[in-house]
């Protein structure tokens, strides 16, 4: 399954994780809390008015902020945190869904930040329940990737460079917009795994995306990131394929006519299936204007985007 959806929701991702593994590990975390605040002493005080020092749970966040200018107060990171290069020299407190609240806590964090997952709130309680801030905001659309900047900027003391920042990328889609403005929408199917096929719902940041590249969505059910089968693909028609799954699978996911099932539909046949290596399409943070201009120009080749 491609990585940045396993976050995205670990983030990183966002129903493609399963109601079944999402509930079980909600069970393990609210265990952990009753069982830690039995057995673990409270924390010395830290000074939590301001957070410098942070450990962040998902790439979204420690993009943001890092593009504020606040790398420094990062501490540690998740294991799918990857860009900018030097977060790589953070220790990794594991994932979204299986987080090492001991690595946590040994990193004596002022703020743990990511995006919010079904394991947030036991997570948040039991870490303030130690004096230490949280922040899970919800990263499912734009106006939500601009809040989530402005938060980290507000409690990072970065407020006029995460307004900045915020403006910049507003500046950036709206050039983007315009330059695809006058085009026919195309009805897109936007692939990010092929094992299971896993694909863009209407419930997804990524379904904005579609609309603000130029094109219509052609899932129109099944939340944020539903599973289909070829069958189904059949069905909806649609009129290209962005296959983002070889953003992670380093392009071994790929997709055409003699992929086992898919030549039975019109865009493989007819070769209209657009490969995407850009994992900024994938992450919603501050990136996101650069996924979307990759996404525009995979759309509509014979444009200039900005």
């Amino acid at each position: 399954m491609n990585r940045a959806v396993q976050h995205a929701h670990e983030e990183e991702r966002h129903s493609k994780w399963g109601r079944k593994r999402s509930n079980f590990t909600r069970v393990l975390v609210v265990a952990w809390y009753v069982f830690s605040c039995r057995k673990a002493a409270p924390l010395p005080a830290i000074d939590a008015a301001v957070a410098t020092r942070v450990v962040s749970l998902s790439p979204s966040t420690t993009e943001a902020l890092f593009a504020l200018g606040a790398g420094e107060t990062v501490v540690g990171r998740s294991r799918y945190c990857d860009f900018p290069a030097q977060v790589l020299k953070l220790p990794q407190v594991g994932g979204y869904v299986d987080p090492n609240f001991e690595a946590i806590l040994a990193l004596r964090p002022t703020l743990v930040t990511g995006a919010r997952g079904p394991a947030g709130m036991a997570m948040s309680e039991h870490l303030e329940a130690r004096g230490i801030r949280t922040f899970f905001p919800k990263t499912e659309s734009f106006g939500e990737i601009d809040a989530m900047l402005l938060g980290l900027g507000e409690r990072t003391e970065r407020p006029r460079e995460a307004a900045a920042a915020v403006d910049a990328l507003h500046a950036h889609v709206a050039a983007i917009e315009k330059a695809v403005g006058s085009r026919v929408p195309m009805r897109v199917l936007l692939v990010f795994g092929l094992e299971p096929l896993s694909v863009a719902g209407p419930l997804s940041f990524a379904d904005e995306m579609i609309r603000r590249a130029g094109g219509v969505n052609a899932v129109k059910e099944g939340g944020a990131y539903p599973t289909l089968g070829v069958e189904r693909v059949i069905t909806l028609d649609p009129d290209v394929i962005v296959n983002a799954a070889m953003a992670e699978a380093h392009g071994n996911d790929v997709l055409g006519p003699d992929t086992p099932g898919w030549s039975r539909v019109r865009a493989v046949r007819e070769h209209h299936v657009v490969p995407l290596h850009e994992e900024s399409l994938l992450r919603p943070g501050p990136r996101i204007a650069e996924g979307l201009a990759t996404l525009a120009r995979a759309l509509h080749p014979g444009i200039a985007i900005p």
